[in-house]
């Protein structure tokens, strides 16, 4: 019988020996293929973490939380020690400073330094201010339209679509603001979330633009399926399935070591996330409302981020 992660491999596999060798933004290079889909289950607590090796599932709950809150400063992130995102903004300090500040000290000086963290901790209006704070103008009159102060909230239109009129072919909420990609440290990758209900059961569709197959993927997949369950606790649904699609799929060319040794291994094992309290709202959760259990991953395989 095949494993859920078996389709992963496939890809991996599959990529590093067919993919084309193309040149990226990063200068690392990649070899890639566009246009992939894996299907992954997620009844009876299912939840797709890889298993050849350790994906830092808290890591990506705390992320897919910070997401929610609309927060695009790495402050908050950064004293629940998730540094994932400190790359971009110490990369333009250090630019625009000419100071080869370490990344520990950085992370720490932004923890504590409020006025210096709002300076170089933001991310530009990335995931989170779209999801639940997408602009909107009024008319100002004259022929001139003003921004209000509160934007769209797509998640809290989501979860009253979801529950008011669940066969809607619009449960969709979108990342790709195209007036604001120039003002975001990186543009979306995971852009579109899409969902879809059929006898009491939610599915959710994730497309990924750009997906870093090697690193980015397993927490990526994830933070889909944890997302998908809340929203499911909170409709009064059963989970269904993550659908997850990725366009321009890739693996950088100095991951060479993760990707044969993650190859050579064989994944095992049946995780599963329990939710251990419905909060009143999709807001509400708090890291200590996710619990996994059955997960015994090998062991983590480290690799450089490309910039």
């Amino acid at each position: 019988m095949s494993h859920y992660e078996d389709q992963y491999l496939d890809l991996m596999r599959r990529i590093w020996t067919e993919g084309a060798v193309q040149q990226d933004r990063t200068g690392v290079g990649t070899r890639s293929l566009f246009g992939a889909t894996m299907r992954f289950s997620l009844a009876d607590n299912a939840i797709p973490l890889l298993t050849t090796k350790r994906i830092f599932w808290k890591t990506a709950a705390r992320e897919m939380l910070w997401f929610l809150t609309g927060d695009t400063n790495i402050r908050n992130l950064l004293k629940q020690k998730v540094r994932i995102w400190t790359d971009w903004p110490l990369e333009r300090y250090r630019r625009e400073t000419g100071d080869p500040i370490s990344q520990e000290d950085f992370e720490q000086r932004i923890v504590d330094d409020i006025d210096f963290a709002e300076q170089w901790g933001d991310l530009g209006p990335v995931y989170g201010a779209q999801w639940v704070n997408w602009p909107n103008y009024e008319d100002a009159g004259q022929g001139l339209y003003r921004r209000t102060e509160k934007g769209i909230n797509q998640i809290e239109l989501l979860v009253q679509s979801l529950k008011s009129n669940p066969g809607s072919r619009r449960h969709i909420f979108e990342g790709w603001n195209v007036a604001e990609l120039d003002q975001m440290a990186l543009p979306p990758c995971h852009k579109t979330y899409q969902f879809h209900v059929a006898d009491g059961v939610l599915s959710g569709l994730l497309f990924q633009r750009s997906c870093d197959l090697g690193l980015g993927f397993g927490f990526n997949v994830f933070a889909a399926s944890m997302l998908i369950r809340m929203l499911a606790q909170q409709c009064g649904y059963e989970p269904g399935e993550l659908i997850w699609q990725g366009g321009d799929v890739h693996l950088y060319l100095n991951h060479a070591e993760l990707v044969e040794e993650q190859l050579s291994r064989q994944p095992a094992g049946d995780p599963k996330l329990h939710l251990l309290r419905k909060p009143d709202s999709i807001f509400d959760y708090e890291i200590e409302d996710f619990e996994v259990l059955d997960y015994h991953p090998q062991a983590h395989i480290s690799a450089p981020v490309a910039v």
